[in-house]
């Protein structure tokens, strides 16, 4: 049954036509995944759905009366009153209806009056007409699903819990199409695993945005991409629609080269001598205009963000030693006894629930906070560059070139000056952004703007505090990369399971009541080695778990970053055989004993020792990762 049919939409907020002649039908039981470039028309399509704004063009028709209900993407959290009372404000006229029979029922219990009479017959009408009657037992229904405390407070509640709200409150009047923009959005794994496993149980049709790609796999059964103005369908799950994509991108692009090719053949052949102007085809003219308006009301494809991240010299080796440290806020502890080493390449994530501690272990590790007990020893050489959740390093009214680069109009770019017009284009905005002040960008473009900035500060330690919040799926991949790529060290609190598996080298996860334990590898490595009892694990992490334990399959090749430790491998021997002659051919000079300090020469022989054992360390690594490859090869 079609619900919705969105027929020749076009929309524009004045500058590029947004929507530009959109078709989709909208079919009873889908879940559709709603994807698209920041910018590129997503929530205002949502918000056109959802009656809050008009087409300039087009139209929306509903199959009868529908029902639409959205969980927006900023969640207010001030909001007073019970949980009760903001889930039963989803529908205003039901709730006023409630109190008022409260009212009048309290009031002629104290004095009979053939008037408050005659008004309580009126509201018990209208409360069968609009069922009222059956209202509030839906509200404690879809609260008790949603597993809510209907006498909490909201306002004390967590960030993650207030979406939950908010999702109880669009449920709550029963809608047949559920739009949901970025729902996932500051929430914990438990939060977005528990969603994860609602949604899947409910039987109406849903439309979401998100940058969760572990989520989108999960749950949709169809793709909607905004591409160019125009809604292009995909009927199937996430994996199938990036081969179909990659097809058909391919495809625009040959058809594309074809046609600029027969265009240039054109231009050439109506551009010969006079001769053949006289008794040129006046058709073929006719069909050289068409193609060239044809050419100039083509929309070329969304480029990609240039990112390029600024290394500083290299640190120390070690980067950070923790040894046995707690942490407590008053009587509430966040972190008891624990330890751990960070090297120089290690790109280390942190997960637990939200509010259980992750920014304050951050702080410890980088030697903001003191420990309560413990030991932190932080390396030589370290340059940190911080990418803040809060965005709290932007400033809402420069604008974004101010924000990178001041009153200059450079920046340094690898030790070189870079015009900031320039490099901002790089991260995709356009001049007339970049003279804006920030308060106007997105979510995702406010998180573009915030690595042009870390990225232009040169470093050798990242800290990433949540960084993949509303980014498209085209920058979190090349993100990825580039993390990948960086030589420095890596620490990121992230809930996107996905990027944690991409980039992360191992995991530190805070498991409750301040116990913190480090895995090797991302969020499936953890979920495989995780040996906490089932009965004190939570349901949404029982549930992500495989069903049956199986045995891990065998290993059929190299893992994307063993391939590139065994590519690098050779390049970092060779450097380490070149430093140990430099240090050698010093300690053997006689004019170096001479002129130096006994604490000189003893610290140049430790060096030598060092280099000693991270030469032989790596010849080890790369014996072993070349009998791996060649037992797989063979």
């Amino acid at each position: 049954m079609v619900l919705i049919s969105i027929n020749d939409v076009s929309i524009s907020f004045g500058g590029p036509m947004v929507l530009d002649g959109a078709t989709l039908q909208i079919v009873s039981g889908e879940r559709i995944g709603l994807l698209g470039r920041n910018g590129s028309g997503k929530s205002t399509l949502m918000k056109m759905l959802g009656g809050e704004i008009t087409p300039d063009q087009g139209e929306i028709i509903s199959g009868g009366e529908v029902r639409i209900a959205m969980l927006p993407q900023d969640v207010p959290d001030d909001l007073p009153g019970a949980v009760y009372d903001v889930v039963a404000s989803g529908s205003r006229e039901n709730l006023e209806l409630l109190r008022s029979y409260h009212e009048l029922t309290v009031r002629l219990s104290q004095a009979e009056d053939e008037r408050l009479l005659g008004k309580l017959d009126q509201v018990q009408h209208r409360m069968e007409v609009c069922g009222a009657w059956h209202y509030h037992q839906r509200v404690k229904t879809v609260i008790a699903r949603t597993d809510l405390d209907e006498n909490a407070e909201f306002r004390t509640l967590s960030a993650g819990m207030k979406r939950r709200v908010f999702l109880a409150k669009a449920l709550v009047n029963e809608p047949d199409l559920l739009l949901l923009d970025e729902p996932t959005n500051h929430l914990d794994i438990d939060a977005i695993l528990w969603l994860e496993d609602f949604l899947l149980k409910y039987d109406k049709t849903i439309m979401f945005v998100t940058h969760d790609r572990a989520f989108l796999r999960k749950l949709a059964t169809r793709i909607v991409e905004i591409d160019r103005g125009r809604l292009v369908s995909f009927s199937c799950d996430y994996g199938t629609y990036l081969e179909r994509r990659q097809a058909m991108l391919e495809a625009e692009e040959k058809n594309g080269l074809d046609f600029d090719k027969k265009l240039a053949k054109e231009e050439v052949w109506v551009r010969r001598g006079i001769k053949a102007r006289r008794t040129r085809n006046e058709g073929r003219v006719r069909a050289l205009m068409e193609m060239r308006q044809e050419r100039a009301q083509r929309r070329e494809q969304t480029g990609t963000a240039r990112l390029k991240i600024q290394e500083a010299q290299q640190s120390g080796r070690l980067v950070v030693d923790a040894d046995r440290i707690s942490f407590a806020y008053g009587e509430a502890k966040i972190i008891e006894d624990f330890s751990t080493t960070i090297i120089r390449g290690d790109k280390v994530g942190i997960i637990g629930p939200n509010g259980s501690g992750k920014t304050t272990l951050l702080k410890l590790l980088l030697g903001e906070l003191e420990p309560r007990q413990g030991r932190i020893r932080l390396g030589t050489r370290v340059q940190i560059a911080y990418f803040d959740q809060l965005r709290a390093q932007l400033d809402e009214n420069l604008t974004l070139k101010e924000n990178i680069a001041g009153s200059n109009d450079k920046v340094f770019v690898g030790g070189e000056p870079r015009h900031i017009v320039g490099y901002l284009q790089d991260f995709l905005f356009s001049r007339d952004q970049i003279m804006a002040p920030v308060r106007t960008l997105s979510g995702g473009e406010r998180n573009r703007l915030l690595l042009a900035r870390l990225f232009s500060t040169p470093s050798n330690v990242l800290v990433l505090d949540e960084p993949t919040n509303d980014l498209d799926a085209e920058t979190l991949e090349l993100l990825e990369d580039r993390l990948v790529e960086y030589s420095g060290t890596v620490l990121m609190v992230s809930h996107d399971r996905a990027f944690l598996n991409n980039v992360v080298t191992s995991t530190i996860v805070f498991e409750g009541g301040g116990r913190l334990q480090e895995y090797v590898g991302g969020y499936d490595d953890w979920l495989r080695q995780c040996r906490v009892a089932p009965e004190t694990q939570s349901a949404a992490i029982r549930n992500d778990r495989p069903k049956k334990e199986r045995p891990l399959k065998e290993k059929s090749r190299l893992s994307y970053r063993e391939a590139r430790e065994l590519e690098e491998l050779p390049g970092r021997i060779e450097a380490l055989e070149a430093d140990r002659e430099t240090l050698v051919a010093t300690l053997g000079d006689p004019g170096f004993q001479v002129n130096n300090d006994p604490a000189t020469i003893i610290a140049a022989n430790v060096k030598l020792e060092a280099l000693e054992k991270e030469l032989e360390e790596a010849y080890r690594r790369w014996q072993e990762l070349e009998n791996l490859a060649e037992k797989f090869s063979g």
